[in-house]
């Protein structure tokens, strides 16, 4: 009885600081999600210490659920509307600072003296933006329009590429340290990114026609999240990426189910709420401790990843004729890095054991930086881009 009652105090002491946090949050320049990071990194193990453990082991489910709804929604925003006049812009910018981003912080590490191996690495995670910060910051602006539209679907784009850019960096370095099975992650990395896309679609064709009859032109919420979870479950349980899975199931959706007035807004009633636990969570679960891990190293990392996401959009921009306020700011909006970029640096530290501790401790600590200071000037720039545009 007692566990239940600090589980529930707890989830309902964190859902009314959103409410608070919301409310600061527009008279601050900070954004949401940074208030809430902050206040999930007092209370958690490096603060005060007061989440109990039985909500706090289950931040990996949260993480899950959360990301999932995420991934679905941004897939939503995929749409041949939205896309009609922009797909050229999204294309060449999500490529071009992807590309950039890599390039940048391998070479400034290999200027510094890193080895090339651990540039590569270190370069190809670096690629990878947080789609939860960048939804949950834009969702709270009231600067929507072209700007925040294009960054959402660049957004939707990232995880793919980050994931087609590490495979590849990895199975470069294998064959750098003369390891056999180089193809054989190639041929993992190519499951992993095929099999998502082969599930999103899988679901969403039949999904597109059979949904939203209940209630006509609007999918009740429990049809919602049944898919959702449906597609989490398979995605996990055949060891393929959720969150792209979930992205193109959005997207498909978006685009066939014409009988849709919006595919599955009801899910954005329980996805809130669950970005709120999440970020405190996340706030909970970081190590401020690790940014004093940071160095020269991660300095340099740091530098060269803001460099290259600003100079790479801005390039992308110029090349598919994009607007000056976004070929200024849309390199800033994509500055946040998290749980992607872990992610990748896990699955490194156990292809690489030799390089394990510099891999993680440059990725965790940097992700500690680029989470709470990202999202801030992914608000910046939504707040200039706005005003460019007006001018």
């Amino acid at each position: 009885m007692e566990s239940s009652a600090q589980f529930l105090l707890t989830v309902s002491g964190i859902l009314l600081l959103g409410l608070l946090t919301s409310t600061v949050a527009k008279r601050t320049f900070l954004p949401r999600v940074t208030l809430l990071l902050f206040f999930g990194i007092l209370i958690g193990e490096d603060g005060l210490a007061i989440i109990p453990t039985i909500f706090s082991d289950r931040f990996e489910l949260i993480a899950d659920l959360t990301l999932l709804m995420v991934g679905f929604l941004l897939g939503g925003k995929l749409t041949q509307e939205s896309l009609r006049d922009s797909k050229g812009t999204v294309f060449w910018i999500a490529i071009s600072a992807a590309l950039l981003t890599t390039l940048a912080v391998s070479l400034g590490l290999l200027w510094l003296g890193v080895s090339a191996q651990i540039s590569i690495v270190l370069g190809c995670i670096a690629s990878a933006t947080a789609p939860a910060a960048v939804l949950d910051v834009v969702g709270e602006s009231d600067k929507k329009g072209k700007f925040s539209a294009l960054l959402l679907s660049i957004v939707a784009f990232d995880d793919v590429l980050a994931l087609i850019i590490f495979g590849v960096g990895i199975s470069l370095v294998k064959a750098m340290n003369g390891h056999g099975g180089d193809e054989l992650f190639l041929l993992v990395a190519g499951r992993e990114i095929g099999g998502a896309v082969v599930l999103g679609i899988s679901l969403g064709l039949p999904a597109a026609y059979l949904t939203g009859r209940v209630k006509e032109g609007q999918p009740i919420l429990s049809e919602a999240l049944g898919l959702v979870l449906l597609c989490g479950g398979l995605a996990l349980w055949l060891g393929v990426s959720y969150l792209l899975a979930a992205m193109v199931m959005g997207a498909v959706i978006a685009n066939l189910a014409r009988h849709h007035e919006y595919p599955f807004h009801a899910i954005e009633n329980v996805e809130s709420p669950l970005m709120v636990i999440f970020f405190v969570l996340a706030g909970a679960s970081l190590e401020i401790g690790a940014l004093s891990e940071l160095g020269i190293i991660g300095g340099v990392y740091i530098l060269c990843r803001s460099i290259g996401k600003i100079i790479g959009a801005r390039l992308g921009g110029k090349l598919s004729g994009a607007d000056p306020g976004t070929k200024r700011w849309m390199g800033v909006a994509l500055l946040p890095q998290a749980g992607v970029a872990i992610g990748m640096a896990l699955v490194a530290a156990n292809q690489f054991p030799e390089y394990r501790q510099v891999v993680l401790s440059i990725v965790i600590s940097s992700t500690v930086f680029f989470e709470i200071v990202g999202p801030v000037f992914t608000r910046l720039a939504l707040q200039r881009s706005s005003h460019s545009a007006e001018t």
